[in-house]
């Protein structure tokens, strides 16, 4: 048994008998983007591989290939988001390509009205604007983008009416348009971690999407509010909401939890201050008690297995979280390990598959 499988299994009994066609075969699947280098590799590789990887999952039917925004980490290479979209959305015709997400205090409203009103005009139909508050790396990054970090993400709400406002028609009394950007209303999604996102996003009656890929203790609370204070609006009669998880689906459970040592060092990297590029597999985990505790509080909603095993665990957090989509990360060391997994997640997912109705809204 592998440390990881020591750290987690005990915390989640999974009915491994659930059938395949459940709920996951109902529930569309995206894809969650970073950029990472591996170790020995450059960001022209990892560009190479996120395109790779988008048109693989467009064949695959993935409903989304988003790329996250983040700042000063040494082997995450997606700080200019908007470029990597255009270059994704450049090379695929059918999947949405989008932020997820741009993190709108790092940025003037204006600009990003521009930047993503020239996306759509680029590729209509296709793109989507996910927005956080965080600063996507450290605090002397976001000084550095921001020039001060007084707010610290407070202003949130007011830079999202200014940038709603670029985007969407013109008023009589505005002075400063987007062009392009003016009247494209390129879909905008809340994302968080806590429930300040998920409330505002209830609020205005947007999409919300929460990252439980990398903190998913406030799942649930956040849900809660976000469904209990939505407001039906000219975007969203009810809620929508879109979850991000790890998965890593191998052919067999001994393989998937040997690929997962390298996320588990991704993380594990970040708590002792060393980030880096990812990091071969490893049979042996050198790491505290306090360290396990860490990582695997960062895992609480991750699954690794064999596709039935991965099946049956992603129903059952379906049905726990009445998420309406998945967006999914898996990190690897090598590419062909990644395209297997979202390859053999793909296969579960489709059997049977019929869309909802209110995904043809969103």
């Amino acid at each position: 048994m592998y440390a990881f499988d020591a750290c987690f299994s005990s915390e989640r009994e999974i009915e491994e008998s659930m059938p395949v066609h459940s709920r996951l075969t109902d529930t569309p699947l995206s894809i969650l983007d970073l950029a990472h280098l591996r170790q020995g590799g450059t960001a022209e590789e990892a560009f190479q591989n996120a395109r790779a990887l988008a048109l693989r999952a467009e064949s695959l039917g993935y409903k989304r290939f988003w790329l996250a925004e983040h700042h000063n980490i040494r082997g995450v290479a997606c700080s200019a988001t908007s470029v990597l979209i255009s270059y994704i959305a450049n090379a695929t015709s059918t999947i949405r390509v989008g932020s997820g997400g741009i993190m709108l205090p790092n940025h003037a409203p204006l600009a990003i009205a521009e930047q993503f009103g020239t996306l759509e005009s680029l590729f209509p139909g296709r793109i989507d604007l996910g927005l956080g508050r965080a600063p996507g790396g450290d605090w002397e990054a976001a000084r550095a983008l921001r020039g001060s970090v007084q707010d610290a993400g407070d202003n949130f709400p007011a830079l999202l009416e200014e940038l709603r406002g670029y985007l969407g028609e013109p008023q009589s009394s505005q002075r400063v348009h987007a062009y392009p950007g003016e009247g494209t209303n390129v879909p905008i999604w809340l994302l968080g971690s806590s429930d300040f996102s998920a409330r505002l996003a209830g609020k205005l009656g947007l999409p919300f999407a929460f990252a439980a890929h990398f903190q998913p203790g406030p799942l649930m609370p956040a849900l809660h509010v976000y469904r209990s204070s939505f407001r039906p609006s000219a975007v969203l009669d009810r809620p929508y909401v879109m979850v991000g998880i790890p998965v890593l689906v191998a052919d067999s459970d001994e393989h998937a939890q040997f690929l997962a040592t390298t996320p588990i060092q991704m993380f594990l990297n970040l708590i002792r201050g060393v980030p880096g590029p990812l990091p071969p597999p490893t049979r042996s985990l050198e790491w505290t008690a306090e360290e396990q505790q860490m990582v695997a509080a960062k895992f609480g909603a991750a699954t690794f297995g064999t596709p039935e095993q991965v099946a049956g665990r992603l129903n059952a957090f379906l049905e726990q979280t009445q998420a309406d989509e998945l967006i999914v990360v898996t990190n690897t060391y090598n590419f062909e390990d990644r395209l297997r997994s979202y390859e053999l997640l793909s296969n579960l997912a489709n059997q049977g598959r019929e869309e909802p109705q209110i995904l043809r809204t969103v």
